[in-house]
C-alpha cells in the first residue's frame, strides 16, 4: 500500500518539464510574441550598429552589447508581465492556482523560457557582429557575455512577474510598451550612453538597463568606469523589490 501511495506521487520535474514545454510551444505558435521579440534587437543593430556605424572601430561592438541588453529585456517584459496579466483576465491564472501544479512550476517554466529567448537572441547577434560587424573578442570574452546576458534577465522577469499581477489583460501591452521602450532609450541602449544629454546620463543611472549594460561593457573595457559591486547591488535591489510588490500583490489577489 505504502509503495502504491508512493508511485503516485506526482514526479515535480515532470511537472517543471512539461510546463516549460508548453509554455515554450504557446509562445512560439505566437507570432505576434516570437517574431518581433526575436527581431527587433536584430534589425535595429544591423541598421546602427552595422550600416550605420559612423566607421567607428568600436561602434559595433559597443552596439553589440547593448542592443544584447535590450534584446533580453522585452522576452522578460512580455512573457511575465503581458502573459500573465493575459491569463488572469482569461481566468487560466485561477485555473492553474487551484490544479495540483506547484506555483513554482509556473514561475520555472516563464524563467527558462525568457532564458531560452535571452540565448537565441544573444546566438544571433553574436553571429551578425562577428561575421557582418568584424567583432573580435576573446573566447572568454564571448562566454562572459552570454552569462551576463542570461543571468542580467532576472530583474526584469521580477519587474515583469509584477507588472502582470497588477496591470489588467487590456491595458498589459500598452503599459509594457510605454516602459520597455522609453527605459531602453534612456539607459543609452539605442546609442551610447554619452550621446545623451547630461541630466538624462544622470537619469540613466536609476535604470536597471543602465547598470546591466555597464556591466557587460566592462568586459570589453568600454564601460564608464564604475565598480561591479554598483551595477550589481542596483540590479539585485530591483529583484528584490519587484519581488515583494508581486508577493504582495499575489497575496492581494488571494484575499480579493
Amino acid at each position: 500500500m505504502m509503495k502504491t501511495l508512493i508511485d503516485d506521487k506526482p514526479n515535480l520535474m515532470n511537472i517543471f518539464v512539461l510546463e516549460t514545454k508548453t509554455e515554450t510551444l504557446r509562445l512560439f505558435r505566437t507570432p505576434g510574441f516570437s517574431i518581433p521579440t526575436l527581431l527587433f534587437p536584430i534589425m535595429f543593430y544591423i541598421f546602427f550598429g552595422i550600416v550605420f556605424s559612423m566607421n567607428a572601430v568600436t561602434m559595433p561592438t559597443y552596439l553589440m552589447i547593448t542592443y544584447a541588453v535590450f534584446g533580453i529585456i522585452g522576452p522578460a517584459l512580455f512573457s511575465f508581465g503581458v502573459g500573465i496579466a493575459i491569463e488572469r483576465g482569461q481566468g487560466w491564472f485561477d485555473l492553474k492556482e487551484v490544479s495540483p501544479m506547484p506555483a513554482s512550476a509556473y514561475i520555472v517554466s516563464r524563467v527558462t523560457l525568457t532564458f531560452i529567448f535571452a540565448a537565441a537572441i544573444v546566438i544571433l547577434l553574436f553571429a551578425i557582429g562577428a561575421i557582418f560587424g568584424d567583432v573580435r573578442l576573446m573566447h572568454w570574452q564571448w562566454v562572459s557575455l552570454a552569462l551576463i546576458f542570461v543571468v542580467g534577465s532576472l530583474p526584469f522577469c521580477a519587474i515583469g512577474m509584477t507588472l502582470g499581477l497588477y496591470l489588467k489583460a487590456s491595458s498589459a501591452p500598452a503599459t509594457v510598451n510605454l516602459i520597455y521602450l522609453p527605459m531602453g532609450f534612456l539607459s543609452g541602449l539605442w546609442l551610447p550612453i554619452s550621446f545623451l544629454p547630461e541630466v538624462m546620463q544622470q537619469f540613466a543611472n536609476l535604470l536597471p538597463p543602465y547598470h546591466l549594460s555597464q556591466l557587460a561593457l566592462k568586459i570589453t573595457d568600454m564601460d564608464l568606469g564604475f565598480p561591479v559591486a554598483l551595477h550589481v547591488s542596483v540590479l539585485a535591489a530591483y529583484s528584490l523589490i519587484f519581488i515583494f510588490l508581486a508577493v504582495k500583490a499575489y497575496h492581494k489577489k488571494d484575499k480579493k
